[in-house]
């Protein structure tokens, strides 16, 4: 990449001006995160280990766990350096490899909601042709597209970023390297930036939450059809994990990406921001496993097996 300025590295100075959280802030992401890995690493497991789980729903589920593990550990870990360091600095190819990771692992969630959307579209409204339609070919390419879409994205996104002049300026009001901080910086015209990334939040945005809405008024008719009251509620347990998912990823991303700019940083940002990065991530393994009987029995089972052994 080339840098046509002095800047080697960024100072990351968000939510400096209340120094007396930095503590509690420090504290509050330690604990977060832990949790992430645990409750992640553990869907992520049972997902592999029992035979029960090897449908198409857990292996995007195993693919949103590994995401949320990838994204978090790209994020909070420096942040977390960060909150207990004197100097709040972090390297230009640091800053760029940062953003390129995250805003790619982001931009795969989005896409990868929008295929567990479909799927549960065909397996409620298609049931005996589920097998079919969602094959072992189709769901790992549907996948695999997932986190390549999110990669290009991310790898466009950034070079063009990380290629024009800051022109000195490397203090950045924000807790990551996040690219609409970074865009502030920038002492040349980003119009072009400015253009691709709100065509990109169209599309890994918009468009992926249009799919997932038109996705449940098509499976909301079939639902209320079902005759057995267990049978559903245990559709509905499905469905609403997946929507609450949805509400949590997407109402803190179009926040982010779609609100009209200012030139001024504000708390509440940076605050979305940390939600968007690390409350949603912790809550999905809770929400899929509170309201799943599947998951809590495969937990049950695996947990068992080792205590055992």
């Amino acid at each position: 990449m080339g840098n046509y300025s002095a800047v080697t590295e960024f100072f990351l100075v968000g939510l400096s001006q209340y120094p007396e959280v930095q503590f509690f802030l420090f504290a509050l992401c330690l604990i977060m995160y832990v949790i992430i890995l645990l409750g992640n690493s553990l869907l992520l497991l049972i997902s592999i280990l029992d035979s029960r789980l090897h449908t198409p729903m857990y292996f995007f589920l195993g693919n949103l766990s590994l995401l949320d593990i990838c994204y978090t550990s790209s994020s909070i870990l420096p942040m977390l350096i960060i909150f207990k360091s004197g100097r709040k600095s972090i390297s230009f190819m640091g800053c760029a490899l940062q953003m390129v990771v995250s805003l790619g692992l982001g931009s795969t969630e989005c896409v990868l909601l929008a295929v567990m959307a479909y799927d549960r579209y065909v397996a409620i409204c298609n049931p005996l042709r589920y097998p079919i339609i969602m094959n072992r070919v189709l769901y790992v390419h549907m996948a695999t597209w997932s986190w390549i879409i999110g990669c290009l994205n991310s790898l466009v996104q950034t070079v063009l970023t990380m290629v024009l002049p800051f022109c000195g300026n490397n203090v950045i009001d924000h807790l990551t390297c996040e690219i609409l901080a970074l865009l502030k910086l920038i002492c040349s015209d980003i119009s072009m930036n400015v253009l691709i990334m709100t065509v990109a939040s169209i599309v890994l945005l918009v468009i992926p939450l249009l799919l997932i809405f038109t996705s449940y008024v098509f499976i909301l008719s079939p639902i209320m059809r079902i005759n057995s009251v267990e049978g559903r509620k245990k559709v509905f347990s499905t469905c609403s994990a997946h929507l609450t998912v949805v509400i949590l990823f997407y109402g803190s991303a179009l926040f982010m990406y779609m609100k009209p700019k200012s030139k001024d940083t504000k708390a509440s940002d940076e605050i979305i921001g940390l939600s968007y990065g690390v409350v949603t991530p912790m809550l999905n393994p809770i929400i899929y496993s509170l309201r799943n009987k599947e998951v809590k029995e495969a937990v049950k089972k695996v947990m068992s097996r080792h205590l055992h052994l």
